[in-house]
Formats: structure tokens, C-alpha cells, sequence
């Protein structure tokens, strides 16, 4: 990260252009720059793209950070989905293993990470839990994204954290239920056909009408820029919904869950 963040602050300077003026010519903060060409912050590929055209470069940096070492890409991937699901206009999830994130209660976001093998340390779970809660920011927002989940029903029944945590984030599934923005659906047990065997995948949609997509797995996670990628994911999603349950009958059944708990 310190040689292309080098590169970047050369590239800067032989343009003729201070760091202020550069960050206004890009829409970012300046301290986003700073950190950059210091190699404190990692040179995501869509900001490296504006900031070749604004250096007149051809395509120089964008090529550089796509092709940091594996050491640096799965942070790379994670960070930039970060950044633009806190802008999304809208996000549609589909998870088999966990609650999604945005839908976690502190408690049960504390157990998934106390779950993480090898033993990340509690020190390690309290802040990653305190970065998860934060991302639900953009539920709050003046106006929030347009949210769509579609979770595997088992995911309700597994008790992580144990029964008061399980209650409690049942509890608060039933409340996003209910929200005007969020349509929280169940894909029910038993099922003859399935469109999401292959795992769980993101959909988001940014500001300037992008469509990208993320996925997470055992070696790391992954954004996906190519459209017919996302296309083919978008038409999973739309599988998925249509096999889930409808929203008034997932309502009833986190009734029927947490009258049973």
C-alpha cells in the first residue's frame, strides 16, 4: 500500500496539484487522500480510476490497485463494499448461514463473532461488533436505501449466543419486519427447488445507478463489478424471492417462533 500511495503523492505533484485541490477534484475528503499517499489507507480500484483521469494517467493506478498481493485484496474488496453500502440506494441480501448484518442485535452479532475459529480474542469481537452495529447507520438515514432479505429459515432456528440472545433478535426480525422500508422474506425449509444453493451474495445499487455484487466465503470475500455476474446473481435473487415466503406469511411465522420460545 506505501508504494502505490507513493506513486499516487508523485503522480500528484508532477500534475502541479496540492492535496486539497486533488481531493476536491475527486469528491473525496482531503484526509482520504492524505491517508492514501501515505499507505494508511488501502487505494480502492473505482477511486484509483478517478484518480487517473484526473492525473491524466492511463490507467496506471487503477492497474496497481488491482493487483495488490492477496495480503492486501481481501482487505481491499471489504473495504470499498463498506463504502458503498453506506451510500447504497438499495441493497437486496440473501444469507443461509447467519442474520444479515444490517438486521443483528449487538448481542447476537457478539455471538457470530465469538463463533470465528481460531478465537479472535474479546477485545477483537467488542470492536468488530462496534464497527457491525455501526454499519446500521443507513437504516437511519433521512432516506434510507430500499432493503431486500431473503434469509434460509434454519438460520431462525439455530440459537447462537443462546436462548435470551436467539428471543432477542427474533424479536427485533419481527420489528425490521415491519418497517416501510425493508421487505424481509423466508425461504422455508423443505423445499423441492432451490435457487440459492450456492451460497450467500449482496446486490447493491450506488448512487450513480452502478450495480455491483458481494460475496463472502471461507477464503475471503469478493465485490463483483462484471455485469454479467451481477446479472446472473440478480436473477437468482429474483428466484429466491419468488420461492420465499411472502412478507405477511414470514410475519406469522416469526409469530409462530417467538410463541414457541
Amino acid at each position: 500500500m506505501k508504494l502505490v500511495g507513493a506513486q499516487v503523492g508523485a503522480a500528484r505533484i508532477a500534475k502541479g496539484l496540492t492535496q486539497r485541490a486533488f481531493a476536491e477534484a475527486l469528491h473525496i475528503d482531503v484526509e482520504t487522500v492524505a491517508s492514501i499517499e501515505q499507505g494508511r489507507r488501502t487505494l480502492m480500484p473505482h477511486v484509483a480510476e478517478k484518480m487517473d483521469r484526473v492525473l491524466g494517467l492511463p490507467g496506471v493506478l487503477t492497474v496497481a490497485a488491482n493487483r495488490l498481493p492477496e495480503v492486501d485484496t481481501v482487505p481491499v474488496w471489504a473495504e470499498e463494499y463498506m463504502e458503498r453500502e453506506a451510500e447504497a440506494l438499495a441493497l437486496s441480501w440473501y444469507d443461509t448461514l447467519i442474520v444479515p448484518g444490517l438486521l443483528q442485535t449487538e448481542e447476537y452479532a457478539r455471538a457470530v463473532f465469538g463463533c470465528h475459529v481460531p478465537y479472535l480474542g474479546e477485545e477483537k469481537i467488542g470492536l468488530q461488533t462496534a464497527l457491525r452495529m455501526q454499519r446500521q447507520k443507513i437504516l437511519h438515514r433521512a432516506t434510507p436505501p430500499t432493503l431486500s432479505f431473503v434469509v434460509w429459515e434454519p438460520v431462525l432456528r439455530d440459537r447462537l449466543g443462546g436462548d435470551a440472545v436467539w428471543r432477542e433478535q427474533l424479536r427485533h426480525l419481527r420489528d425490521c419486519a415491519d418497517s416501510r422500508s425493508i421487505s424481509l422474506q423466508i425461504l422455508p425449509m423443505g423445499m423441492t427447488n432451490h435457487a440459492g444453493l450456492s451460497g450467500p451474495f449482496i446486490l447493491l445499487e450506488t448512487p450513480d445507478f452502478q450495480r455491483l455484487a458481494y460475496s463472502e466465503s471461507q477464503r475471503g470475500s469478493l465485490l463483483v463489478r462484471d455485469p454479467n455476474e451481477v446479472s446472473i446473481l440478480a436473477q437468482k435473487y429474483a428466484m429466491l424471492r419468488s420461492q420465499a415466503l411472502n412478507v405477511v406469511e414470514t410475519k406469522g411465522l416469526l409469530d409462530r417462533l417467538l410463541g414457541e420460545s
